[in-house]
């Protein structure tokens, strides 16, 4: 129980830290405190994840914060995505769900490590500065529409809510500040993975509940600490910390990954 409420804390303040994105980060935590496979912490960390990032929406809209017109649009496409992700995951052998997930994190790691990588000075999606909102064009649309499907896929997939696809997707589309980001991605996580979370129970999925409770809980709890401390620390500093945690994970998983018998 102290391991899950420890581990769950831990998840919660780097989801608050890096908008959503830490919530890659529940499933190895599951994965290694219970012996888990993916497919049997994915439903857990799901609701971890979305309870957490409720509390981190909330407090964006309180600080008016979160472009809820772009993360309604990206979470009306990708939540009819979650169902196909939540099948995939449970059709896909353990081994290769595991070394899925291990080469997703690490893919996320290096994108967070490149130079310049959220520094691009073209956005298709960019700000109106008269009205201070965004341009809704075609190419908005479109661009805006396909992260949704990514994230609602990922999300019914890895069970992770797929904030570090978001995060990075909406730097690169948009020129959004960085808090801006943090609050939307954690508002469309709470609504996609609220989608996500009714698709596993009309599949007949079950949650063990003495350990998804206090794990969630804790979560949620390290999400307001995160949300308090983000302004304590440098955007590149928590993104650089949180790739080469990210690159560690990834290499145990990939190692657990080849331990499970096919």
């Amino acid at each position: 129980m102290f391991t899950i409420l420890i581990l769950g804390l831990l998840v919660g303040i780097i989801l608050g830290l890096t908008g959503a994105g830490g919530g890659i980060l529940a499933i190895p935590a599951l994965v290694f405190s219970q012996g888990w496979s993916v497919s049997e912490a994915a439903p857990i960390g799901l609701l971890a994840v979305t309870g957490a990032a409720i509390v981190g929406a909330v407090e964006g809209f309180i600080r008016k914060l979160v472009r809820y017109r772009a993360a309604l649009w990206i979470s009306i496409v990708g939540i009819p995505m979650t169902p196909l992700g939540l099948l995939v995951a449970h059709v896909l052998p353990s081994r290769w769900l595991m070394i899925s997930f291990s080469g997703t994190m690490l893919i996320v790691a290096i994108r967070l490590l490149r130079p310049n990588a959220n520094n691009e000075q073209y956005h298709p999606c960019h700000i109106n500065p008269d009205t201070g909102r965004l341009y809704w064009t075609t190419k908005t649309v479109v661009i805006l529409g396909g992260v949704g499907v990514l994230t609602g896929f990922l999300t019914g997939l890895l069970g992770v809510g797929g904030g570090f696809v978001l995060v990075p997707a909406l730097r690169k589309a948009t020129n959004i500040s960085m808090h801006g980001i943090v609050a939307t991605s954690l508002f469309i996580i709470a609504l996609v993975g609220s989608g996500g979370i009714i698709s596993s129970l009309i599949q007949g999925h079950i949650f063990p509940l003495t350990v998804a409770i206090p794990f969630i809980v804790a979560c949620m709890v390290g999400m307001f600490g995160g949300r308090k401390l983000i302004h304590h620390f440098k955007a590149q500093t928590v993104q650089q910390f949180f790739a080469f945690l990210v690159i560690a994970v990834s290499i145990m998983m990939f190692f657990r990954a080849l331990q499970i018998d096919l």
